[in-house]
């Protein structure tokens, strides 16, 4: 089977959602991520059903999949960004982040989608890690019982700089149901582990990836071809594990290019899977 391809709405940031969603249709991708955001169906909005629902047609018409993503800036805190998270010394705080992640794994639910993905978040200085574990551990319990409930695969990602910053870390946590979002580019900023070698070892719990180029050490979001990535190689392990998910392109700072980088690169993925399946002269 064909790998299948989505790109992620936080790259179009400067489109309407259903025209990000046209373009990403008229590329050639197979599924959306959508990053749910103020101005891409905001998971807040008075009418967010009925907006839900709009987009299941859309992409029903249009034969694309979807994975929910939740990684807007300043949805939750218009003057802090990401916060709050799961880790955040407020209770209060802690609670309206689960009450997002529930929300966003009913959005999923209603546009059949393969996983929802989000993070741990940052400890502020002055929090005690082995309090924020705990705080960490009781919302993904939660996170997690709601999201198999409802029928939905919830999938946490290892970020560089936050509490599940690694695989290893990643590994530790003892949360049944509980999937992994591999972003591949993290492996390379914190070093831990090669991409491909990634994708093998963790194939039994992987629910999404996401795919891009960056450099060794530095967590930038970069087009394909201007990092460290053996993007190829990437492909090929997914490949070899039978790997039937979206794989998603993220590149949030690219939104002032979308209508260039959306097509080109799919372009770019599609002839590292040619060149694999050209022969040797």
């Amino acid at each position: 089977m064909s790998l299948r391809f989505a790109y992620n709405t936080n790259g179009t940031a400067n489109h309407r959602l259903t025209d990000a969603v046209d373009l990403i249709a008229d590329a050639g991708y197979q599924g959306v991520a959508l990053t749910l955001d103020i101005h891409h169906l905001d998971p807040f909005a008075e009418h967010w059903v009925q907006d839900a629902q709009s987009l299941s047609s859309r992409l029903q018409r249009l034969g694309l999949g979807a994975v929910i993503e939740t990684g807007a800036r300043f949805l939750l805190d218009p003057k802090a960004k990401h916060e709050p998270t799961l880790v955040t010394g407020d209770a209060v705080g802690r609670v309206r982040r689960i009450g997002f992640l529930k929300r966003a794994i009913d959005i999923g639910a209603i546009l059949q989608a393969e996983a929802v993905s989000f993070w741990a978040g940052v400890p502020k200085p002055g929090i005690d890690r082995a309090e924020a574990r705990h705080w960490l551990i009781e919302g993904l319990a939660e996170v997690t019982d709601y999201a198999r409930a409802h029928g939905v695969v919830a999938c946490l990602e290892p970020e560089p700089g936050m509490l599940i910053e690694t695989l290893d870390d990643f590994a530790a946590l003892d949360i049944p149901g509980l999937h992994l979002a591999l972003d591949t580019g993290h492996c390379l900023v914190t070093g831990e582990r090669d991409p491909a070698a990634a994708v093998a070892e963790f194939q039994d719990r992987i629910g999404t990836v996401a795919i891009e180029d960056m450099k060794r050490g530095e967590h930038i979001h970069l087009p394909f071809g201007e990092g460290d990535m053996d993007v190829p190689a990437v492909l090929d392990a997914l490949d070899a594990i039978d790997f039937r998910q979206l794989i998603c392109v993220e590149l949030s700072r690219e939104s002032h290019r979308a209508d260039v980088m959306v097509p080109a690169s799919l372009q770019f993925l599609r002839d590292c899977r040619k060149l694999r399946a050209e022969p040797v002269q």
